[in-house]
């Protein structure tokens, strides 16, 4: 089965040796996503609910260039420094996902790259038309 790259600048390009997602088959694998602002690749820093909604609105940028959205999401998985601010996570996620929402997990991690709070990455299924 041939694997698809996605790219798109609605994201923040890749600060390593990855791609933002990779296709194959139905199955879409997104990358790691941190609160960079696309745009300039600077951090979002302070504000948490500020970071975990540019974490998700980079998601689904890459989810759309995927040809999906966060509806199409099947696992989530969510990285914080400090799982405190896991209410917010949940909280800030009830507005970008609808029922039924995916599977995920929550993990407590030392540190992120480029010294980020929060990381996520997703699994979309995109069924072939």
């Amino acid at each position: 089965m041939k694997r698809q790259i996605i790219q798109t600048d609605a994201a923040p390009a890749a600060i390593g040796t990855y791609s933002q997602a990779v296709r194959t088959g139905d199955t879409v694998y997104v990358s790691g996503q941190i609160p960079l602002q696309p745009a300039t690749m600077e951090l979002i820093e302070g504000d948490m609910e500020l970071q975990i909604r540019q974490v998700f609105d980079n998601l689904a940028a890459v989810a759309r260039a995927a040809g999906g959205s966060l509806d199409d999401v099947a696992k989530l998985n969510i990285f914080l420094t400090d799982l405190s601010h896991f209410p917010l996570v949940n909280q800030v996620m009830s507005e970008y996902f609808s029922e039924p929402y995916p599977a995920r997990a929550a993990i407590g991690v030392a540190g992120l790259p480029k010294g980020a709070e929060v990381e996520m990455d997703a699994i979309l299924h995109l069924p072939q038309a």
